[in-house]
């Protein structure tokens, strides 16, 4: 996808994707996404 990504520990088991401060993918809200689920959501913001 040409995107540069930056890993950040949580705690807690948290796991968020968020593409400019905005959250895209979260694992509290839809479970863990698939690989898959996580292209297509930041796919989605970025409008690749």
């Amino acid at each position: 996808m040409g995107v540069e990504a930056d890993l950040v520990a949580g705690s807690g088991g948290i796991f968020e994707v968020a593409v400019d401060g905005k959250v895209v993918a979260k694992k509290a809200l839809t479970g863990f996404p698939s690989e898959q689920d996580v292209v297509n959501a930041v796919g989605a913001v970025l409008k690749r």
